[in-house]
């Protein structure tokens, strides 16, 4: 039923896209929905665990006197 989408129905739904968001707002929109899937596929991957435990902790004491 929703499986075969033609060309006048992608225009329709692109059409309706830009009316919602408009065109100055598409970049922004694209960048957010391609940080949430790079960041989705981090954690699907577990990236971000490993990056927490490989990183070294910073020094606490920035002035040292000797």
């Amino acid at each position: 039923m929703f499986g075969k989408f033609g060309p006048w129905e992608i225009a329709l739904i692109l059409i309706i896209i830009l009316i919602v968001f408009g065109v100055g707002k598409l970049p922004q929109v694209g960048g957010a929905i391609g940080k949430g899937i790079r960041a989705f596929r981090k954690a699907q991957s577990g990236e971000d665990e490993e990056e927490g435990k490989s990183k070294p902790k910073p020094d606490s004491q920035v002035d040292k006197k000797v």
